[in-house]
């Protein structure tokens, strides 16, 4: 949804009401209305929906004649992608730059503020009920309007799994949606327990899921270090190495499995490059962490049934049979 389809002077009040309708009741104002512009676009996952909003500054204020009017009790957490902001509520007070993220509750009265001078702003916005955050509503008070850094722990998984939901999310079937809702409503009740010091608070199941991702994401991090092991793993996320084994044992998958697959999958992606941007088989080799060139292709042809230059070469045949076709 575009303002860019309205006339200049209906622009800002649509957005108003659009986000009434669709996020929760709120006075917003600008200062230049005639100069507005936005966009947005929703995506359900389950329970849970994330929107997308792209508009120019402005302040907004949900107040308590607003809250009568409606609410959806819900917990939003909003990831700032562009732009600042300044978010209280409760005892909060913030503000949040690009990467960062914020939670505010819809049944607290709360102010946001835009700055002019900043520009427009982009933000991700996750909503879900608050019934389904595993955390006591006091918990999470302490931390409403409160600047949640995206650039490390659980809240940095969760900023770059937001990220890959707007761009992959929309092409998922409904029930793989409904996963991922669950999966991002862990990663937040993580990423908040995390900040709180109340990882123990959480169902065993969350804090399991919330360490598969939080693993994950380090490993694809550090493919390339050839001394990447599950203990080196479990060291940087501050676990014991049975713990982590026993959190991948339900995926059916090893860690040192995971290793090796995640490093073949991004060998053959390279592999699969033609021209210019093709690396050497022994670059691809340390690229992604292998001992050595041997190794390397006696993993791959285990993995793939053929050696990584006979892959190679038939990449570079189907490549020119597509140029070649009319």
């Amino acid at each position: 949804m575009s303002s860019k389809t309205l006339p200049l002077g209906e622009r800002f009040d649509w957005f108003e009401e659009l986000v009434s309708r669709e996020v929760t009741p709120t006075d917003l104002r600008t200062d230049a209305p005639a100069d507005f512009e936005a966009e947005a676009a929703v995506l359900p996952l389950g329970d849970v929906r994330m929107a997308a909003f792209a508009f120019s500054p402005l302040r907004s204020r949900r107040t308590p004649a607003l809250i009568r009017r409606g609410d959806p009790e819900q917990y939003q957490l909003g990831l700032i992608q562009a732009g600042t902001a300044a978010f209280t509520q409760h005892h909060g007070d913030c503000h949040v730059f690009p990467g960062d993220l914020v939670l505010w509750d819809t049944s607290r009265p709360y102010e946001a503020q835009i700055p002019a001078e900043t520009g427009p702003v982009r933000l991700l916005m996750l909503q879900l009920p608050r019934h389904m955050l595993p955390l006591r509503g006091r918990h999470a008070d302490r931390l409403l309007a409160g600047r949640l850094p995206g650039d490390h722990g659980t809240t940095a998984v969760l900023a770059a799994f937001l990220n890959s939901l707007e761009g992959h999310a929309a092409r998922c079937a409904p029930d793989e949606r409904d996963r991922l809702g669950t999966i991002a409503v862990d990663l937040l009740a993580a990423g908040l327990a995390q900040r709180l010091g109340a990882e123990d608070r959480l169902p065993a199941e969350v804090r399991t899921q919330a360490l598969l991702r939080r693993a994950h994401a380090f490993l694809d991090a550090h493919l390339g270090d050839p001394d990447l092991t599950p203990a080196t793993i479990a060291a940087a996320l501050a676990v014991s190495v049975r713990t982590l084994h026993e959190a991948f044992r339900g995926t059916g998958q090893t860690v040192a499995a995971r290793i090796r697959d995640r490093r073949l999958r991004r060998s053959r992606e390279d592999l699969a490059r033609t021209g210019p941007r093709a690396y050497p088989v022994a670059v691809i080799a340390a690229r992604w962490g292998f001992s050595g060139p041997a190794v390397f292709s006696r993993s791959f042809k285990e993995a793939y049934g053929m050696t990584p230059t006979e892959f190679r070469a038939l990449s570079v045949k189907e490549t020119r049979t597509r140029r070649t076709l009319p």
